[in-house]
């Protein structure tokens, strides 16, 4: 995992508030996007990212001012990234084709549980619901 590690660091180091500001502005055709990803190989991956779409738009919209801005960085960039139709396996691809996308939101949720859990708490959300799994 350390090299989606890497790869999402590099990623989020690019989201600049600006940028952030435009990801939160296209939240709402994110979400429909993801709510129609037919992954059965990855079953958690739309609610992930649902969870990571709430995050940004919590945290731009000053809903919740307490996460870091780096989680809030890597969980915009793996919105992007799951947007993105070709990223290093194109989505098209049969069984595979979100497996890039997956592990990219699996390396948000997993270097930053303690922060995002906290999240889920103060908002409410069972963070057990929330898995790493694919």
């Amino acid at each position: 995992m350390s090299e989606i590690a890497e790869f999402l660091h590099h990623g989020a180091e690019q989201i600049t508030p600006k940028i952030l500001h435009g990801i939160h502005k296209k939240l709402p055709a994110l979400k429909l996007q993801f709510a129609e990803i037919n992954a059965p190989e990855f079953p958690h991956l739309v609610e992930q990212l649902e969870f990571l779409a709430d995050v940004v738009e919590d945290f731009v919209e000053g809903a919740d001012n307490d996460l870091p801005y780096v989680a809030v960085a890597e969980s915009a960039y793996a919105l992007v990234y799951a947007h993105n139709e070709l990223g290093l396996i194109p989505n098209h691809l049969n069984h595979v084709g979100r497996a890039d996308d997956s592990a990219v939101v699996r390396a948000v949720l997993i270097e930053n549980e303690r922060v995002l859990s906290e999240y889920a708490e103060r908002h409410d959300l069972e963070w057990s619901l929330v898995t790493v799994k694919p």
